[in-house]
């Protein structure tokens, strides 16, 4: 089912194993004794340096190459591995989205960025669209190949949990299951949905916005503080996209507070 051509095959084989034991430690910032106005840290070495001017609409420029500059360099990106089922009840489905962020917290409201037109929507848009409801579950580095697995392309009704091997978890408010796995989930409600056309092909519907309210969080029990307002890091070891089939794990932090004026 899953297949991988022999060159990547070598060049994973070559590359040292994964460390399970790698802690999430916390380093000095570049320039720890950086002061107002000092500007970059690099000694003026990215002043130097020429930019290339890219129109995204330029004539024969492939809205491919526009995807693909995008992954690589809006980087890192959360994922949200959604969880959802089907208006009848019949059919559930799990699936990994790196176009998605956290944009308010009263209310808690995400956002989540689905390729294609509204009206082809496929699995987890079909069935949010339709019942308005989701669970977004944070994928940690403990169940990263079974996450990366539930992007198969699969079709419709069939499940990706079974794929996966992750587990359901029962909700609350909510009819989709949560990963039972996860060190973090949001049950959610559908607010609203915004679709965009495309401005290489005008009429062509090329991708949907939906805004979804947070309206219960579970958190894993050893990752949450006393009163229950901050994950552990070290617990949480979230997975990040990077671009191409490059995930990113955070294993290194720096702090630097605010300034105040």
């Amino acid at each position: 089912m899953f297949k991988v051509g022999p060159d990547f095959e070598k060049a994973q084989a070559s590359r040292p194993d994964f460390r399970r034991d790698a802690e999430v430690t916390f380093s000095k910032p570049p320039n720890p004794t950086w002061k107002e106005g000092d500007g970059a840290n690099d000694d003026g070495e990215s002043l130097k340096k020429d930019h290339v001017e890219i129109d995204p609409h330029a004539e024969g420029r492939p809205v491919a190459s526009n995807y693909k500059l995008l992954i690589s360099g809006m980087v890192p990106r959360p994922i949200a591995l959604i969880s959802t089922k089907s208006a009848d009840g019949n059919t559930t489905n799990l699936a990994p989205f790196s176009y998605s962020q956290v944009i308010n917290h009263d209310p808690p409201l995400f956002v989540v960025g689905f390729v294609g037109p509204l009206e082809k929507a496929k699995d987890t848009l079909k069935n949010l669209h339709e019942t308005e409801e989701c669970v977004i579950n944070i994928i940690s580095e403990h169940f990263v190949e079974a996450a990366n697995a539930t992007a198969i392309n699969a079709p419709y009704g069939v499940s990706e949990w079974e794929t996966s091997g992750l587990h359901q978890a029962p909700t609350s408010v909510v009819k989709p299951a949560r990963v039972k796995e996860s060190v973090l989930a949001v049950e959610g409600k559908l607010v609203e949905t915004k679709e965009f056309e495309s401005r290489v092909t005008p009429g062509k519907k090329t991708g949907v916005l939906a805004i979804i309210e947070g309206v219960r969080f579970w958190v894993r029990d050893d990752a949450i503080n006393e009163d229950q307002s901050v994950v552990d890091l070290k617990v949480l070891k979230p997975i990040s996209r990077l671009g191409g089939i490059s995930y990113g794990r955070t294993t290194d932090a720096i702090e630097i507070p605010r300034p105040q004026f």
